[in-house]
């Protein structure tokens, strides 16, 4: 079953770009597929980086991941049997990361001192927004140029997404990150994204900042209940 059809979007470097659609429109889909966890049947997905361009189809997720390039799967996807450390220490598996490893880790305790406090705790005994701390922190510890979220808030209490937001806001902006967040949360996601994509059904429908999105008949009947 083809999920995906003609999808075009870009980011440039230091963006946060938001991706919005309703349950079952190609989100996550898309983001597998940047991954190199989803194969395209056509098409490229582009990644440049010191003015060269590497088309990444046909590449495996671990290559993707040596370029810099990571995600935060929806459902957190932690090790419940090890510890908050011990998780963190797996996100810092490719080599560059393991040059960086104790800086980000103060790094992650810094931005999440949450975790900090229970390092030896094992995560599978955390609340949900500690679980969605700890894979964002472990995602950080791969040492990534671009960063992949994929529906952040899900079973998420409000004032906890909110916290979130700011966290994800604060990393991209001390790290240098490229963003590209997959969210159904539009009020949330809005406010830390510099632009945006509507997808329904699998084909992006609206493209635009974040004035324009907030205007659009698609935001309004899905999200504004308008």
């Amino acid at each position: 079953m083809k999920v995906l059809h003609d999808v075009s979007i870009e980011m440039t470097e230091g963006e946060t770009v938001i991706l919005l659609g309703t349950n079952g429109n190609g989100k996550s889909t898309l983001i597998k597929t940047i991954m190199g966890i989803v194969p395209p049947n056509q098409g490229e997905i582009i990644f440049e980086s010191e003015g060269v361009q590497i088309n990444l189809v046909g590449k495996k997720p671990q290559e993707i991941v040596n370029m810099g390039i990571t995600m935060v799967p929806e459902g957190r996807r932690l090790f419940p049997q090890l510890t908050v450390e011990e998780n963190l220490y797996l996100g810092a598996f490719r080599r560059e990361a393991r040059q960086n490893l104790e800086r980000n880790l103060s790094y992650c305790f810094e931005v999440f001192p949450r975790l900090g406090e229970r390092r030896t705790q094992l995560a599978g005994s955390m609340s949900g927004g500690e679980q969605q701390m700890l894979a964002l922190a472990r995602a950080i510890m791969s040492s990534p140029k671009i960063l992949l979220i994929d529906e952040p808030s899900v079973g998420l209490a409000p004032i906890l997404v909110s916290q979130l937001m700011t966290s994800i806001k604060e990393m991209k902006e001390n790290l240098n990150l490229t963003v590209l967040m997959t969210e159904q949360n539009f009020s949330q996601a809005t406010k830390i994204a510099d632009r945006g994509y509507i997808i329904v059904h699998g084909k992006i429908e609206f493209r635009g900042s974040n004035v324009e999105l907030s205007g659009n008949e698609l935001v309004k009947q899905y999200y504004l209940g308008t």
